[in-house]
């Protein structure tokens, strides 16, 4: 394991896993709610979503944090 990955909690963890993950969790309408981004309110699907966050550091950002927050072990 590359010592800069050693402590990445989100390590091996894609970003398509990530947003399944919180959709089976919260559902799409309770994810719209905690994160306020078009792609999760607006005819929502896990592949728009994954294209907007791809694009777009500061909402990746906010999944990845809602992610850890309610899966960290």
């Amino acid at each position: 394991m590359p010592a800069d990955q050693k402590n990445n909690p989100l390590h091996g963890i894609t970003l398509e896993m990530t947003v399944n993950q919180l959709v089976a969790h919260y559902g799409w309408d309770e994810l719209g709610v905690r994160i306020r981004i078009n792609c999760f309110i607006s005819d929502p699907s896990v592949k728009s979503s994954l294209k907007f966050l791809r694009k777009t550091p500061w909402a990746r950002t906010k999944v990845e944090q809602l992610y850890l927050d309610t899966f960290r072990k």
